[in-house]
């Protein structure tokens, strides 16, 4: 009969916490102009490995300022790309989602770039006349404008991770000859002739601002971390103190960590 074997170190405690955890990454959303502004990259996927005792990065992207693409999401080696600004002018910026396109028939930006698999977001909308395109959602391409009516931002895709379903990464409107325009849901702006009248992105949604024609356009929203793992594990390690967050919440089965701001390591 053999004597059951002891795995654990001499003078190590075991390891407690998870093997694998599920995340959601969204990056910052990118500033409007004339074209709406880009959401910020949407990456999720269940079963990340990760290793106790090694931490890990976790960065939470802020919004772009007008005509800026957002800032990157991280969490280890997962990177959301910021939303791209939308177009004054010249060429809107590519980005997680694209920016929408300037007047004059200007010519959305790519979104999904860099490229991954599965996307991380789409194309901002084309410019017409006197009005931008909208700008790139994670769900769908920002629509083209027409005249002087400005293009529709991207709708956002939702995500239950946090325990209830919310959307995330909304393109933002293009601006328009007058009146409004609709920001994509998950945070998008709505755009406008006139700053008074446009929108920022949703902040922690990675929402794209809307475009605005008679002043800079306000700034796309910030992004969001957020992490869980089946609650029978231990709670993380430790946090850095640059990050901003909330957690663990028990709920569903599973331990919820959401990252709201900053830069910093964890460590399971």
């Amino acid at each position: 009969m053999f004597a059951a074997k002891n795995f654990f170190l001499a003078g190590k405690a075991p390891y407690l916490g998870p093997a694998t955890v599920d995340y959601l990454v969204v990056a910052g959303g990118g500033g409007g102009y004339i074209g709406g502004g880009g959401a910020g990259g949407f990456r999720t996927a269940n079963g990340f490995a990760v290793t106790g005792g090694v931490g890990v990065t976790v960065t939470v992207g802020a919004g772009g300022a007008t005509n800026v693409n957002g800032s990157d999401s991280v969490f280890s080696s997962i990177t959301s790309a910021g939303g791209g600004g939308g177009a004054v002018g010249g060429a809107a910026n590519t980005g997680g989602s694209g920016g929408g396109g300037s007047y004059s028939s200007g010519a959305g930006a790519a979104g999904n770039t860099p490229s991954t698999s599965p996307s991380q977001g789409n194309n901002g909308g084309n410019g017409s006349g006197v009005s931008g395109g909208g700008g790139g959602g994670a769900g769908a391409t920002g629509g083209n404008a027409s005249g002087s009516t400005g293009g529709t931002g991207g709708n956002g895709t939702a995500s239950s991770i946090s325990g209830s379903s919310v959307t995330y990464a909304g393109g933002g409107g293009g601006s328009c000859g007058s009146g409004t325009v609709s920001g994509g849901s998950g945070g998008g702006g709505t755009g406008s002739h006139t700053g008074s009248g446009s929108a920022a992105g949703g902040v922690n949604t990675g929402g794209g601002s809307g475009g605005a024609q008679t002043v800079d356009s306000p700034a796309g929203g910030s992004g969001i971390v957020i992490i869980r793992y089946t609650n029978t594990f231990a709670d993380i390690t430790s946090i850095d103190v640059g990050l901003t967050y909330s957690g663990p919440v028990n709920t569903g089965g599973y331990k919820i960590y959401t990252f709201t701001a900053g830069t910093g390591t964890v460590t399971f």
